[in-house]
């Protein structure tokens, strides 16, 4: 049976031209060819990998430059150009990775393909492939090569894996490209939200990063909008006086936002200083601009709860998305939650409590939501994002289940900005850190059991000992 073929598949083979490619051929400024590769398959090399745990390879006749290049930015690394003998080099993947051949899927679509497709334990076409490839293949895709076939079998792969696990459960525990997980046992993903506290210096971004290291948080994490799309334009001229001096407000919210050049600094720091980090994105340009950054996951701010089409552009890229849940009513997270369920059942989801406040009152806190969001949506990891001013209540939330929490994160709640006030410094997320890690270990495991440090209390204390006591310790 098919669907049993596919869900044994390790590794996906697919050649280059005519199947990642339009078979167009084009030429830079230097007149290297180049060629068209479609998002949508791209997109489906992030999915297998995340979704079904399948790798993706590469063996072509090609030598073209630019893929090569998309190669990278897809992090495919089995990847052999100019292959002439293509089953020589199938066979010498199967022996250096360990696999069997029924492991294996491949995709091609001429009559050079043949010959690799009679080893391999899936073969697949699109649907404009040489009418011989077409007659050997288990699968003839409906889109033509290079318009979104490669995607199609990647679907294939993923729904066969989904149909082995029950619905709901796939990621109650979501494991990060980074290592880190998110999940029931696994220890609290704490996020110190830097957001726009550096107030546009990259200076203050590092040592935020610096701070956020030097007390153990899990991740940091920024906001990256598209001002002349999150800005109504009636606000643009809004003057407001700055650290900049007197300017519009949407030339304010330009001096805040990251460029390129920024965000590329911030992802090599981060990664040398061991930390994660990840960006709430508040338009669909702005998820664009970030994939060009392999960030673990993205944040959904609890504003863009409603904003169905950032949420489905997230969703394409196949990370773990991060549900904010502030200012919402429970219709409006129930629409979000059945969005991405109906873009994929099993997608890597987290949800996050939170009342949109800044600072908010305890009253207003709402802790015990955690516990009924966990009701609600079972196999979903639940957690808070915090804008109170103490500490305590965000350890509570802990104890109540929150498997992630996050909170702003600034060097000096009397800096200028509009999030300083609502944030947490330095020594105080230290200490957050700390008696999150204290509450963990606390909880235990829920078995009643008689220490060895209360043995000397029961001798001096205690008037009958139990029979499973009295041994020479006790005497």
């Amino acid at each position: 049976m098919l669907k049993d073929k596919l869900s044994r598949i390790k590794l996906l083979l697919t050649d280059c031209d005519g199947v990642l490619t339009d078979g167009g051929v084009y030429y830079g400024e230097t007149g290297e060819a180049l060629k068209r590769f479609d998002i949508r398959d791209g997109m489906g090399v992030e999915r297998l990998r995340n979704f079904a745990g399948v790798a993706t390879g590469i063996i072509t006749g090609e030598l073209s430059p630019s893929l090569i290049k998309r190669a990278e930015k897809l992090k495919i690394t089995e990847l052999h150009l100019g292959a002439k003998d293509k089953p020589a080099v199938f066979k010498e993947i199967l022996s250096r990775l360990n696999l069997q051949p029924e492991e294996v899927a491949y995709i091609g679509d001429d009559t050079n393909d043949l010959e690799i497709m009679k080893l391999a334990g899936v073969t697949a076409c699109p649907a404009n492939a040489i009418s011989f490839v077409k007659e050997v293949a288990a699968v003839v895709c409906e889109n033509n090569g290079g318009h979104g076939c490669f995607r199609e079998v990647a679907e294939l792969i993923i729904a066969s894996r989904q149909a082995e696990k029950p619905v709901g459960l796939l990621y109650e525990t979501i494991t990060l490209n980074t290592g880190n997980k998110i999940g029931p046992g696994e220890p609290c993903y704490i996020i110190a939200e830097i957001g726009i506290n550096h107030n546009g210096s990259l200076e203050i971004a590092k040592k935020l990063i610096d701070e956020a290291v030097a007390a153990k948080a899990t991740a940091v994490k920024f906001q990256k909008r598209t001002p002349e799309i999150c800005v109504p334009k009636d606000q643009w001229n809004i003057m407001r006086d700055t650290p900049w001096g007197r300017i519009s407000y949407i030339d304010y919210k330009r001096k805040t936002e990251f460029g390129i050049a920024e965000y590329a600094t911030i992802d090599q720091y981060c990664k040398k200083q061991g930390i994660d980090w990840f960006v709430s994105t508040w338009d669909v340009e702005a998820v664009d601009f970030m994939e060009q950054f392999d960030t673990p996951l993205y944040k959904l701010a609890s504003a863009s709860l409603t904003d169905f089409p950032l949420i489905n552009r997230i969703l394409l890229t196949g990370k773990p998305l991060m549900l904010s849940t502030g200012m919402s009513t429970n219709k409006e997270i129930d629409d979000a939650v059945n969005l991405v369920k109906a873009f994929d059942e099993n997608y890597p989801l987290l949800i996050a409590h939170s009342t949109s406040a800044y600072p908010c009152k305890p009253e207003e806190l709402n802790l015990k939501m955690i516990q009924t969001l966990g009701s609600k949506f079972p196999g979903i990891p639940i957690g808070y994002s915090g804008h109170e001013t103490g500490l305590a209540t965000t350890v509570a939330a802990v104890s109540l289940g929150a498997i992630f929490v996050e909170r702003h994160f600034t060097l000096d709640r009397a800096m200028w900005g509009s999030d300083h006030a609502a944030s947490v410094e330095p020594q105080g997320f230290q200490r957050l850190v700390r008696d999150i890690r204290d509450v963990e270990t606390a909880t235990g495991d829920g078995i009643k059991k008689v220490y060895e440090s209360e043995l000397g209390a029961m001798k001096r204390l205690r008037v009958n000992i139990s029979d499973d006591y009295k041994d020479k310790s006790l005497v």
